[in-house]
């Protein structure tokens, strides 16, 4: 898979010092991931789960979430957001024209 954003991710995520190797070991994860389908992604992350059009990755238990697009016909994993559980739970996301 191929991230497009890394460096907003890497930004966003920067300023959690605790989830910066969870998010490096993440992406070093679906650098190699030929995924066809959300049952593939559950594979290696089983707590994934699809939420509208975004795929949710849970960072460090659940003190993170990674939401992310996927085009698993071209291999090509978006990046949209990095977020606190609180800030998750406040469904701000969902207002994103893609969801």
């Amino acid at each position: 898979m191929r991230l497009i954003s890394i460096r907003n991710l890497r930004n966003d995520a920067s300023r959690y010092a605790d989830a910066r190797e969870q998010v490096e070991t993440w992406f070093d994860k679906i650098k190699e991931a030929n995924w066809q389908n959300l049952e593939d992604v559950r594979k290696v992350y089983k707590d994934a789960e699809a939420v509208g059009n975004f795929t949710v990755f849970n960072i460090k238990g659940n003190d993170y979430r990674l939401i992310v697009g996927i085009d698993y016909e071209f291999q090509t994993i978006y990046y949209k957001y990095f977020l606190t559980d609180a800030d998750y739970s406040k469904n701000r996301w969902k207002n994103d024209p893609y969801f």
